[in-house]
């Protein structure tokens, strides 16, 4: 990311839709309007766009998702954005703008608004066919603990918006209908190693084992700190909300808003990177992951037996199915799809098991553990990566997903189903690079720990992620080698627990030598827990601040000071009040790390777009404009995925490593805190990691 980037110091050109056409009016850095606005055709508009590009000027206008995909498929590329709807969302909650005229106003319709999803996707096609929506899970879902008033609540659900064309307005809705969005990095084990037993910490992305085709969740667990709802939810009611959408009086706010914070630079580069993370969305949806149909299928089969006519069971889970019931003694009709059939046919055998999941079923003996770790096993590929599911998300050859930028409370982003957040190894032998071409694979080695050293200023824990010739090394060997603590798995533990509020086993155990090593580290995140517990706001370095405890938390806290209250009162309030701090105390070093993933990102886009198209390899089968060109097709919190012409790989492996550097810097300046990515240059997905 350029310092052009990373400044909203330019020339805006608004973008909007009106009764006589598109309307582009060109507002000046200080947030003065210039008149009058020119109106153009929507035929003209990517004309238009091409010529102006020339001017580096910034695109502003209400949602991405409502203007880009359409420019994109008239095969024009822009430079620079200002998504106005994420940075309202940024704005209004920040700490760093809370007196500010912006974050002090009453509701808008600016505060409702929710993501467009990509025009022509399965999320656009399901506005209209509710029954066929593909359906997911945010992974904060604070619902009614959350304060609602002031923040504007953080899109993690599509409302009813025109799904094709440019600049669709909204159509309201309650926010609970078509995208509920998923961020479903499996932290399970991490949960575990930390002591985490009460299932509501802040980190929790724990997926269902009962998925459909489309990748919904048939399961849920109930609402807790650790989840976060979209606009519409829990305690905002916003549907009598007032006033239009007037995007050039928004812009000038939002300007005022920047100008008028405690720290304008920071939030500038926020706002820049969120927008060009939202560019970079649009463009990995147009290009698509190349992905293999026949491979896929071929996959299938060899796991399943062949493709079942509808509503039957593939051949392998059929057989599972009636081996499960052999060994619980179970009839015919014991289904072991559902669940609670299942556990109590489970208890009616003396199994002993209290739940479904993997690792308490492989601690018990019985013959029916086998089978069924296998049948479920073999359902989430049916379920969450099946036959229907190629039909629906790659059926030209591409897999297109739908990512919600910020979509998550922390900044991370989330997206509508698909499982684009959670792409198995099993199935990642279908992604395969069009012929000529190649996939560049990077990943951030222990990102977060490395943007926590960077955060509390703490030399020698960044001192840890280096070796002593300055070379990259593994992190948690290095917390080893500086002797705070013996052994790898304990640095990794440790440093989880640190982070996501372990209390319990190896990492309460490890903790406090972990403290002694790096007290800086650890007390900042000491410090964000304790704000939490508090029900105060915490900030990541650009500016995002985590939303406050609302109603519902207050007078569970405030039940616990009654005179008349009991042991049951007071417990829950220390609870939520724990799980606050967890939730705090991972918000800023999580929500800090999206930020470097977005400068690594905006970086990677400008670098890959100067490298020019090839002129060796043969045309992609990605359309234009980034048939000759490397493009990003892929984005999983650290990690990236770039399509390249084969004679370029090694140049995009260079600018992919050189954008991790430049993110580093832009969010920590000269720190002494080193970003290593492991990059592998490979023809299939599933050979990146060996």
């Amino acid at each position: 990311m350029s310092v052009a980037h990373g400044t909203l110091g330019s020339m805006h050109t608004v973008v909007s839709r009106d009764s006589s056409g598109i309307g582009l009016r060109a507002v000046s850095d200080t947030g003065v309007p210039e008149e009058p606005a020119r109106v153009v055709d929507g035929t003209a508009l990517a004309r238009e766009v091409a010529a102006d590009e020339t001017r580096q000027t910034r695109w502003t206008w209400d949602d991405t998702n409502s203007w880009y995909p359409g420019l994109l498929a008239d095969g024009v590329r822009i430079d620079r954005a200002h998504d106005l709807r994420l940075a309202h969302a940024v704005l209004r909650a920040s700490a760093l703008t809370a007196h500010t005229a912006l974050a002090e106003a009453g509701p808008t319709a600016w505060d409702r608004l929710s993501p467009v999803p990509p025009p022509g996707g399965p999320t656009a096609a399901a506005l209209t066919r509710p029954d066929r929506h593909p359906g997911a899970e945010p992974l904060f879902e604070l619902g009614e603990i959350v304060a609602a008033p002031r923040p504007a609540a953080r899109g993690s659900a599509f409302g009813a918006r025109a799904a094709a064309g440019y600049g669709g307005r909204p159509a309201r809705t309650d926010g609970r209908d078509a995208g509920r969005t998923e961020d479903r990095t499996d932290r399970r084990t991490d949960r575990r190693d930390t002591g985490r037993t009460d299932g509501r910490d802040a980190g929790r992305t724990d997926s269902s084992d009962n998925r459909s085709d489309t990748g919904r969740d048939a399961d849920r667990d109930d609402d807790g700190p650790g989840t976060h709802r979209g606009p519409g939810t829990g305690s905002r009611a916003t549907d009598d909300t007032p006033g239009p959408l007037d995007p050039v009086a928004e812009l000038v706010a939002q300007l005022a808003a920047i100008k008028d914070s405690t720290d304008p630079g920071r939030l500038r580069l926020l706002l820049a990177a969120e927008s060009a993370g939202a560019l970079a969305a649009a463009e990995m949806h147009h290009a698509g992951l190349p992905w293999r149909g026949d491979v896929h299928d071929q996959i299938l089969t060899d796991a399943l037996g062949p493709r079942p006519r509808p509503g039957a069971r593939p051949a392998r889970l059929e057989a599972l199915a009636h081996r499960i019931r052999e060994a619980l003694d179970a009839p015919p009709t014991l289904n072991p799809d559902s669940h609670p059939d299942l556990l109590r046919a489970m208890e009616y055998a003396g199994v002993g098991a209290r739940s479904l999941r993997k690792w308490e079923l492989e601690k018990l003996d019985h013959p029916v553990i086998a089978p069924l770790l296998e049948y479920k096993g073999l359902y989430r590929l049916y379920t969450a990566n099946g036959w229907n599911w190629l039909d629906t998300w790659a059926p030209d050859g591409r897999f297109r997903m739908e990512y919600v930028v910020g979509g998550v409370v922390t900044g991370r982003w989330a997206s509508t189903g698909g499982g684009a957040l959670q792409l198995p190894h099993t199935v990642r032998r279908a992604v395969v690079a069009d012929p000529g071409w190649t996939f560049v694979v990077a990943d951030a080695a222990q990102l977060e720990p490395r943007v926590l050293a960077a955060l509390a200023r703490d030399e020698r824990m960044a001192a840890a992620g280096r070796s002593k010739d300055g070379a990259n090394t593994d992190m948690y060997a290095g917390i080893v080698a500086a002797g705070a603590v013996d052994t790898r798995e304990h640095a990794k533990v440790g440093m989880l627990g640190a982070m996501y509020g372990g209390t319990t086993g190896v990492s309460a155990q490890v903790l406090p030598r972990l403290a002694r090593a790096f007290p800086q580290a650890i007390e900042l995140v000491e410090r964000a827990a304790r704000a939490g517990e508090r029900g105060e706001v915490v900030t990541t370095r650009l500016g995002r601040s985590s939303p406050p405890p609302g109603d519902s938390w207050a007078a569970v806290q405030g039940s616990a000071f009654d005179e008349d209250a009991g042991a049951d009162a007071q417990s829950r309030a220390r609870s939520q009040t724990r799980s606050w701090g967890r939730f705090t105390r991972n918000f800023v070093v999580q929500g800090t790390a999206a930020e470097w993933a977005l400068c690594w990102i905006a970086s990677i886009r400008r670098r890959l777009w100067a490298l020019g198209e090839s002129t060796v390899a043969a045309a992609g089968l990605a359309p234009a404009p980034f048939d000759r060109r490397p493009h990003l097709v892929f984005f999983l919190h650290d990690e990236v995925v770039v399509h390249a012409p084969a004679d370029l790989a090694d140049a995009v492996a260079h600018e992919v490593r050189e954008a991790a550097d430049e993110a580093g810097r832009l969010l920590f300046g000269d720190f002494p805190v080193d970003f290593p990515l492991s990059v592998a240059v490979t023809e299939s997905y599933a050979d990146a990691k060996g």
